[in-house]
Parts: structure tokens; C-alpha cells; sequence
């Protein structure tokens, strides 16, 4: 689970965050091989693995809430608004990072407001009103409803 608002241990390093991921794991031996693909993910957190979170962009935060999420090795990964306040340029990134997980096969779940990168990452959609679905279907479904265009794509 990759909670909204990033969570990251602010006085502690990039590497200790991430082990901190793995907490729950009993192959610690494989740490070092998986911090490596974390980091090809997310190329940043190599560059600064021995900074503290807490002084690293909220975008930076937010790539290493995801790969602390990773770090656990889930089967099924949560996202809860994992764009939410970034600038356009991370989004590209989380979205990039995110495409790549789900090419891999690790199945995704995100709760996201961003309608527009939802409907090009998604295979399948759920709309909330009020805590209750209010649609559903694939991105291709939806996208030819103009109901769903005027309110979720701003067209």
C-alpha cells in the first residue's frame, strides 16, 4: 500500500526507507539486487540514496513511497492518489514507472483523480460519486461517452 500524501520517514535516508519496506520480508539477502531494481525504476532515489527523505522534492517523496511499497514485493499494489499535487513532468514519471510494473505484470490498483492518465494506464475503469460507483468499463468504453469526456476529461 502506497498511502496518499508520500509518508516517507523524513529523517531517514532513501536506503533506510526502502529497507524499511522490506521489513516484513524473510529474504533479506536479496535487499541489495531489489534496492537495484527500484532504482532502475526510479533512477533519482539512486542518485540520492544516502539523502534524507525529508529534503527531497515532494515528486522524489512520492517516487520513494512507491518503491518502498515495492520493497515488500506485493503481489497486488495500492496506490492512493499517486499523482496528487506533482508537477507535470513527475506525473510523466510515476506514470512511466507505473505502465512498467503493470507491463511486468504486477497487478494494480489506483485510486486516482487524474481521469485522463487513469484512462491511458487502465484496463479497466470504476467512477466514484459519493463512495459508489457510479461507471465502469474499460478506457475504450468510456472514452466515446460524452457524459464521461464533460466530466472527467474536462472536454
Amino acid at each position: 500500500m502506497v498511502p496518499e500524501g508520500r509518508q516517507v520517514f523524513p529523517k531517514f535516508s532513501v536506503l533506510d526507507n526502502l529497507r524499511l519496506g522490506a521489513f516484513h520480508r524473510a529474504d533479506r539477502d536479496r535487499l541489495d539486487a531489489d534496492f537495484e531494481t527500484v532504482f532502475a525504476i526510479f533512477p533519482k532515489l539512486a542518485e540520492r540514496r544516502h539523502q534524507k527523505a525529508g529534503l527531497m522534492s515532494g515528486g522524489e517523496q512520492q517516487m520513494l513511497a512507491i518503491a518502498r511499497g515495492l520493497m515488500a514485493k506485493p503481489r497486488l499494489l495500492l496506490l492512493d492518489e499517486p499523482t496528487l499535487g506533482l508537477a507535470p513532468i513527475i506525473v510523466e514519471e510515476i506514470e512511466l514507472a507505473i505502465s512498467r510494473l503493470a507491463g511486468q505484470g504486477m497487478t494494480i490498483l489506483i485510486a486516482e483523480q487524474n481521469a485522463a492518465m487513469a484512462m491511458r494506464m487502465a484496463h479497466h475503469l470504476y467512477g466514484l460519486k459519493s463512495g459508489l460507483i457510479s461507471l465502469e468499463g474499460t478506457p475504450a468504453d468510456l472514452a466515446k461517452s460524452p457524459e464521461i469526456a464533460r466530466l472527467y476529461l474536462g472536454t
